[in-house]
């Protein structure tokens, strides 16, 4: 399984010639699409979702998403599936288990959206925009390290409780390079202190996993 890190929160998921993309978001610039065979989609937010390059992309492509996101999408040619907490569904090859239902609180005159995660094939787990403890092994964590919603200590907090096996950022678009670089050194931190491969993707940047 390979995974390349687009801008912000858009991760490309590869494996035995499918490909599978999570969250392409406004932000998440290039041909995100180009040969996607399924999307993954956690909430309604616009750096999340593109429902312009979802109307123009291939009426073959499945998209499984939230009930919230579907009842946005109703004109997109792609076939689009609900999906919830507990769910378990095969696309594209992968295996995919969903966790989670709420976006983690934004402002409080903001009502909470829904929010779905996804772990694909028991071995990557992509929490959306929440900190969804999935109660199971997690070889790869997708962490978010930046957002209104988050602040350090939750970040680090939601390490020490997953205890991946290893983790990459994601949702990390909207700071400028010395906040990159906090971030990097944070992640370094607690990668040093678990013992595990914690750091940031760049964009363009692929991993593969074993």
């Amino acid at each position: 399984m390979k995974i390349s890190k687009y801008e912000h929160a858009c991760v490309r998921v590869e494996k035995d010639g499918k490909v599978l993309v999570i969250d392409p978001g406004t932000f998440s610039e290039g041909p995100v699409l180009e040969g996607a065979d399924a999307v993954l989609i956690t909430h309604e937010h616009f750096d999340h979702v593109d429902v312009g390059k979802l109307r123009a992309a291939s009426p073959d492509l499945e998209i499984w998403t939230c009930e919230a996101v579907a009842a946005e999408l109703t004109d997109v040619p792609a076939k689009v599936q609900v999906v919830r907490h507990g769910d378990a569904f095969e696309t594209a090859g992968f295996g995919v288990k969903v966790f989670g239902e709420w976006h983690a609180l934004n402002h409080p005159d903001i009502p909470i959206v829904q929010n779905v995660g996804f772990m694909l094939d028991d071995a990557l787990f992509y929490p959306g925009d929440a900190l969804t403890v999935p109660g199971v092994d997690v070889p790869t964590l997708l962490v978010p390290t930046n957002a209104p919603w988050l602040k350090l200590v939750e970040m680090v907090g939601y390490l020490r409780e997953v205890r991946p096996g290893r983790a990459f950022s994601t949702h990390d678009g909207l700071i400028n390079a010395r906040g990159l670089a906090v971030v990097d050194n944070w992640l370094k931190v607690e990668g040093d202190k678990q013992g595990a491969e914690i750091r940031r993707m760049e964009v363009g940047e692929s991993v593969t996993l074993s």
